[in-house]
């Protein structure tokens, strides 16, 4: 890595933080797609894509990388940075680092041949971002609701990695936590930590004593007919990515308070999250023989 060279490109405060934390570390690093923004980068831009991506053997998107399939999530950028016009800048031996990278775009970098690596599929990257999820998630249980979570009944909706952090932050707490999962293997490991396992199955007979449900899981749960078995004092936080686990449009019909929390990494830790991101990247060049 001694003399790697690296280019952010576009993103939100996390990646501004993630490029100084790699200069910190004493490595070049260009960035493009901030100059709109109202803060001070504390690096100089490049004047132009050709410039920035032109000097590095690693170019970094952001989490996530786009939300059109066409253009980069640059949301401090005067104008639009088309995907196809980095990739077509990009050279053979250059890698390209980003989060969430969609299977169209994936396909258009094997169309230009660019080495390109999604960050958010490697599991150091998931597990790590997975803790600011969590306390994020805790944060706006505790501004919303009336009561302590100390206490209360929150029950977890799957038991992935968000799921298994949240499950340990809510027990520290002195929550009660239950845990649905679908696996008896996961039923397992939910016991031996000392939650309350909830079978699918049984999920009807967990949601009415809820204070608080915490929804992992990127498919819809609670449907209209789990909804109307919701107390109408608690409050569900979905965390799941899209399409999400919870009928929003039912759920305010059947007047539960609901939130769609996504991108909390971002919002309640960037710092953090960027050194999060900084770790992996390092390790996939580690792992690269760079």
């Amino acid at each position: 890595m001694g003399n790697s060279k690296f280019t952010v490109i576009g993103g939100d405060i996390r990646s501004i933080k993630l490029a100084n934390l790699i200069a910190q570390e004493g490595y070049k690093v260009n960035i493009y797609g901030f100059n709109n923004a109202s803060f001070n980068t504390g690096l100089s831009e490049s004047p132009d894509m050709n410039t920035a991506i032109g000097e590095s053997d690693f170019v970094i998107g952001p989490l996530p990388f786009s939300n059109d399939n066409e253009t980069i999530n640059a949301p401090f950028h005067q104008g639009k940075i088309y995907i196809n016009e980095v990739f077509q800048t990009m050279k053979k031996n250059q890698v390209f680092i980003a989060g969430k990278i969609s299977e169209k775009v994936q396909h258009l970098a094997e169309i230009y041949n660019v080495n390109t690596i999604d960050i958010i599929e490697r599991e150091d990257m998931a597990v790590l971002n997975a803790i600011p999820t969590a306390e994020g998630a805790i944060q706006i249980a505790m501004e919303e609701m009336p009561i302590t979570l100390h206490d209360s009944m929150c029950v977890i909706l799957g038991f992935g990695r968000i799921g298994k952090i949240l499950a340990k932050m809510l027990a520290g707490l002195g929550a009660n936590v239950y845990v649905e999962a679908r696996k008896y293997s996961d039923i397992a490991w939910i016991k031996s930590y000392g939650y309350k396992p909830v079978l699918l199955k049984d999920l009807d007979n967990a949601i009415p004593q809820a204070d608080a449900i915490f929804n992992t899981i990127p498919s819809i749960v609670l449907d209209e007919n789990k909804l109307k078995l919701v107390n109408k004092d608690c409050l569900i936080i979905d965390l799941a990515s899209k399409p999400g686990g919870v009928d929003f449009d039912k759920a305010k019909e059947s007047g539960v308070k609901a939130i769609w929390a996504l991108s909390l990494p971002g919002k309640v830790a960037p710092i953090t999250a960027a050194k999060f991101i900084k770790e992996t990247i390092f390790n996939i060049i580690g792992e690269l023989g760079v």
